[in-house]
């Protein structure tokens, strides 16, 4: 029997603690060499492309398998639909059972706001005065939820280069809208950007000592949000550095000759397991480098479906006979 989740039903079953205590673990045992690492598949076409990122993971000695096939179209909002879309399948990993096929595009949104989380609780400073939200689009909302579960800044801005989206935002969370990014920026101890911008925009000149950065948008090699010369002046944490050297914003500070693959602090995995040291100076700059991993997806997906299983939520369905 298969479980069918929704967008909604894994929205209301996973919440953005339980997404992030999820995949903090699967980042621990990636380090401990538990699980072997993520992989990736992408194909482009047209106007957009699709990926297909998949992983195995083990939970209270049960392995799973979760592959996530995304679409990404950056023209859909003026279709009428999501920027992002697909499906995750997740299966025992034993004998191949497919146990749930959920949405995704709460599940990608959810794990990486966890993933920003992680990485704040490492990598930001325990004191947050001020929060800013670059990118007030789908990403946005799951971003400030779970950076709110680690940190507790006075006051949350957010920007976007569409003054009524950054609005409507505002209305929903509480944040307070700002037109000038650079001021905004300056005046923040946390800074997340979630965006699907082709040419950076966040500068050093616009960074003060001590601040972190969650750089979310750039998951394909065509998108970036991080000035080169910033992350030259960061301390640099990947999800993976192999797979942020040619998409993420470490791809356009190689291409730009500003710091090699080498000069990556570490990858966040190795962070959360102690192996590599977090923050270690309240001046320094720190940039998370986020271009997504199915590890995120299967850590993400487990939770919900054993949420799903003890609340007796979804559709079950067979599949062939």
């Amino acid at each position: 029997m298969t479980l069918l989740l929704s967008r909604t039903d894994v929205e209301r079953l996973l919440a953005p603690q339980l997404c992030i205590d999820a995949v903090e673990d699967a980042l621990r045992q990636l380090a401990l060499g538990r699980v072997p690492a993520p992989g990736i598949l992408a194909m482009h076409h047209g106007e957009g492309g699709f990926h297909v990122k998949a992983s195995f993971l083990t939970m209270n000695g049960r392995t799973y398998l979760a592959a996530k096939l995304n679409a990404n179209f950056p023209g859909n909002p003026q279709r009428g639909l999501p920027t992002i879309q697909g499906a995750v399948i997740l299966a025992d990993a034993q004998d191949g059972r497919p146990l749930a096929i959920m949405d995704s595009i709460s599940i990608t949104a959810l794990r990486t706001a966890a993933a920003s989380a992680v990485a704040a609780k490492y990598l930001a400073r325990a004191q947050c005065d001020t929060l800013l939200v670059c990118g007030c689009g789908g990403q946005a909302r799951a971003q400030l939820a779970a950076l709110l579960e680690v940190r507790r800044p006075r006051r949350t801005l957010a920007y976007d280069r569409d003054p009524q989206r950054a609005e409507a935002f505002c209305r929903a969370s509480g944040a307070e809208p700002s037109r000038a990014l650079a001021d905004a920026a300056r005046s923040s101890d946390i800074i997340v950007t979630c965006t699907t911008a082709t040419r950076y925009f966040l500068t050093r000149e616009m960074v003060r000592p001590g601040t972190f950065i969650a750089a979310v948008g750039a998951d394909n090699e065509n998108k970036q949000e991080i000035d080169p010369a910033l992350m030259a002046n960061a301390k640099v944490v990947t999800d993976l550095t192999q797979q942020a050297r040619a998409i993420g914003d470490l791809h356009h500070a190689i291409e730009a000759g500003t710091m090699s693959a080498a000069d990556v602090h570490a990858e966040l995995a190795e962070v959360v397991a102690g192996r590599k040291a977090g923050r270690t100076s309240p001046e320094e700059i720190t940039v998370f480098d986020s271009t997504g991993t199915g590890l995120q997806d299967v850590a993400a997906a487990i939770a919900v479906y054993r949420r799903a299983v003890d609340q007796k939520e979804g559709n079950e369905f067979h599949i062939g006979n």
